[in-house]
């Protein structure tokens, strides 16, 4: 495996489109990057600090019920969902992929996962590109986390 600095980076929607259509068990992550993420090996409940068995990471692999819609939209707003990470826990924090086994899930019922293997960084203008997708849908979407 490369070391997590040699990561490719992921630059379109499409490009993780076609990787989530190709493989199972692929998830992002929001964080300081897999390099620290790899060291720390799990994640720890904000509210009290205990160390869950596994990192945080959200599933991208399509569920069943999306039945046959469109797999861009399904990515689109599987990035919009945490968009709002980095405006709350800093600039540093950004989005990358991931193959993982699930574990167990943290107490935001979000997957935790083992044996984790990076697969890119996802670029920033993947994110804005994946809010264009999500805002050209109909209906009123937004992050989990609004603005009020």
């Amino acid at each position: 495996m490369s070391t997590p600095d040699d990561l490719p980076v992921l630059r379109t929607l499409d490009e993780l489109t076609r990787l989530v259509e190709g493989r199972d068990h692929l998830y992002v992550r929001w964080s300081r990057g897999p390099a620290a993420d790899l060291r720390a090996v799990s994640s720890r409940d904000e509210l009290t600090g205990v160390a869950m068995p596994g990192l945080s990471a959200n599933c991208l692999d399509v569920e069943p019920w999306w039945q046959d819609r469109p797999v861009r939209v399904w990515v689109a707003r599987r990035l919009h969902d945490y968009s709002h990470l980095p405006r709350e826990k800093g600039p540093d924090v950004h989005p990358w992929a991931l193959r993982g086994r699930e574990t167990g899930r943290g107490p935001d019922n979000e997957p935790l996962v083992v044996d984790v293997e990076p697969v890119g960084r996802i670029d920033g203008r993947m994110i804005e590109e994946a809010a264009a997708e999500v805002a050209r849908q109909e209906g009123v979407w937004g992050p989990l986390r609004r603005r009020q």
